[in-house]
């Protein structure tokens, strides 16, 4: 039965899902740490565990693009590790690119991990390309390299790892982020974390409802 679905929601700080957590207590919730080795083994180690039709990641992300509002929930329908590469004279290479990865070879599409089943029909979020960076910079050299393989829409430290996790395991899953920054403005007071954390949490709670329905 779909109104009894087994979902669980995990974040990589429970700040990123507190207002969430206090509102609805009756949801089973992973909170998997920073970063793409933490989020990859605390997920796989609980999916071993518990049996789940459906795993929502919730979090904030940097935005490349103003015409995404800070603040704003975006849906990631691809992402990929931004970072995974070599790196020559300043010019960046990702391992997808230069044959290192086989960029078809599963769970990747032509070097994305995509997410073909899990998007609601109904939500009414932005779906965006996203990668997955180990090193959050306000580097104008980083920020282009990554503009330049990939045209990303948003940047997270975990995202890819739900993805890959979850297409290896074949569990339907979903990757919503709220913008709290532009990508390498380090200045925290043109930060809105608050009104992203918020919103976030607003846009989970319709998300878990679509789901149901």
């Amino acid at each position: 039965e779909f109104c009894t679905m087994q979902i669980l929601l995990t974040a990589a700080t429970p700040n990123e899902i507190e207002l969430f957590i206090n509102m609805y207590g009756n949801i089973d919730i992973l909170i998997t740490g920073v970063g793409v080795p933490s989020t990859m083994y605390h997920l796989q180690k609980r999916l071993q565990e518990t049996e789940y039709d459906f795993v929502i990641q919730a979090g904030i992300a940097g935005a490349f693009t103003e015409e995404l509002d800070l603040a704003e929930t975006v849906l990631v329908k691809q992402d990929s590790f931004g970072d995974l590469g070599t790196e020559e004279k300043n010019i960046f290479t990702p391992c997808i690119a230069s044959g290192l990865i086989n960029p078809n070879e599963f769970p990747f599409a032509d070097g994305w991990l995509l997410n073909s089943t899990g998007v609601p029909k109904n939500s009414t979020l932005k779906a965006v390309k996203a990668v997955t960076v180990n090193k959050v910079s306000d580097s104008i050299i980083q920020k282009q390299q990554l503009i330049n393989s990939f045209s990303p829409h948003i940047e997270s430290m975990e995202g890819a790892a739900l993805h890959y996790v979850c297409l290896q395991e074949e569990i339907p899953f979903v990757q919503i982020r709220a913008v709290s920054n532009y990508v390498g403005e380090r200045d925290k007071t043109k930060w809105k974390i608050h009104e992203a954390f918020e919103n976030l949490n607003t846009e989970l709670s319709i998300l878990i409802n679509q789901l149901k329905d």
